[in-house]
């Protein structure tokens, strides 16, 4: 190999380590990157659930959402709605604010609500039919006539309401429809002002209890419930036993069938996994244990009714709260987790390049050792073609040169004893160009 061949080789050499670390720092770079971008900021410490009327099912099931919630340092604000159709109106649109709401099903579809995804069912919410006695439709009339309440404009209640009564023969125009809450439709009623109630709610429900075992009231039972149930997949069959409102009195006085449907908790598909799993939480404490038409940990359930369960409830479902989640404070389990991001490149990228810098030194190291001895082996070789005798003056200065940059290489304690052997190399060289010299 010529000097310049050499010089050469040592330039590629150079180059290759400037190559290589070049590329291990863009591999970090874009680790950190990518890092970054997968980084999700801290869940919020406000987020705002529609929860319809006051005193209704929703506002009470809020309100403890609203306590679980604050024992983990975050605020839910409550506002109040009409029910069901403008939680799901406040959800769909982003500057509403309304990052959570409950909604009864049949309501909405996927296609209708694109940016809103379910958490699961959570309760059952009956549709209660109660009138006064001497107000029950004759067979062959059009159904029932006088004010009554089928829930308020933008409701649940009402689009279901006049959904099945139309469907059970009602003729809607001989109703006149009244405009309050559903308690006060209950009180209303009571003192004979109103001649129909529809209520759609959970047994719960305060003026629910008061109206099934008021005297003069009755509490319809839904015909044909079975077909409505196969035409409508969303509703479900229940049966209210007899005496279960007041066994003394015998309230109801007989079995009772009712048609329900479930009411699931929304979020919007935005709304930070970290908060979805405290709602699920909540929500299992809230609705887990055994009522009157479900068993203990019935609910919450990934039943999809009307929109897909978002990622994060089905993780929940399958797995349960997150390890760091269950077993540490919210806010640290939610910086932990961040902070577990963070290893991604550490681990992926960062860790392996700082492993394979010691070997990429160590080699760089040997090739400075080894280009020397590269020219040692060419200085050798002039010398055999030429004879030690014959070596010239420009030989000796090379020779010498090579041992001075030998002399003067510096590198660690680890590659010490191979810039030994080359002097050592060298000195071999020298003394046989002095013996062969002296011998000729």
């Amino acid at each position: 190999m010529t000097t310049r061949g050499l010089r050469s080789h040592a330039a590629g050499n150079r180059r290759v380590r400037r190559v290589v670390i070049a590329v291990a720092a863009l591999l970090i770079a874009v680790a950190l990157v990518v890092t970054v971008a997968l980084m999700a900021p801290l869940p919020p410490r406000t987020i705002v659930m529609a929860t319809g009327a006051q005193g209704g099912t929703y506002a009470e099931a809020a309100r403890r959402y609203q306590a679980a919630l604050a024992r983990n340092g975050v605020r839910l604000e409550l506002r109040e709605t009409h029910g069901s159709v403008e939680n799901l109106a406040l959800l769909r649109d982003p500057q509403s604010g309304v990052s959570v709401a409950l909604a009864q099903g049949g309501l909405t579809s996927a296609t209708e609500s694109p940016a809103v995804r379910s958490l699961g069912t959570v309760f059952y919410e009956p549709v209660w039919v109660f009138l006064r006695q001497e107000d029950l439709p004759q067979p062959g009339s059009r159904g029932f006539r006088g004010r009554g309440y089928i829930g308020q404009p933008g409701s649940g209640t009402r689009a279901l309401a006049e959904e099945l009564l139309v469907m059970l023969g009602q003729d809607m125009s001989l109703i006149k429809p009244v405009d309050m809450t559903a308690a006060e439709a209950g009180e209303a009623l009571l003192r004979g002002e109103l001649d129909l109630a529809v209520i759609v709610s959970a047994w719960e429900a305060p003026i629910v209890r008061r109206l099934l075992t008021a005297p003069g009231i009755t509490t319809l039972s839904a015909p044909r419930a079975d077909a409505h149930v196969a035409l409508h997949p969303y509703l479900s069959r229940l049966v209210l036993p007899r005496g279960v409102g007041d066994l003394a009195s015998d309230r109801p006085p007989e079995d009772v069938q009712l048609l329900a449907v479930k009411a699931s908790l929304l979020v919007r598909k935005d709304l930070h996994p970290a908060i979805q799993y405290l709602l699920l939480d909540a929500a299992s404490i809230t609705h887990g244990a055994a009522g009157i038409f479900n068993r203990a940990g019935q609910f919450p359930a990934a039943e999809p009714t009307d929109l897909p369960l978002s990622d994060t409830a089905l993780q929940y479902f399958r797995s349960g709260v997150p390890w760091l989640q269950r077993n540490l404070p919210f806010w640290l389990a939610s910086i932990a987790s961040q902070l577990l991001v963070l290893l991604i490149p550490i681990i992926g990228v960062i860790y392996p390049i700082f492993r394979l810098l010691p070997a990429l030194f160590g080699w760089s190291m040997r090739q400075r050792i080894f280009h020397l001895y590269g020219e040692l082996k060419f200085l050798e070789a002039e010398i055999d073609a030429v004879g030690a005798r014959h070596a010239g003056p420009e030989l000796h200065a090379r020779l010498e040169q090579l041992e001075q940059r030998a002399n003067h290489m510096h590198v660690p304690q680890a590659f010490a004893h191979m810039v030994y052997t080359l002097r050592l190399h060298i000195g071999m060289v020298r003394k046989r160009i002095a013996t062969e010299g002296t011998s000729d």
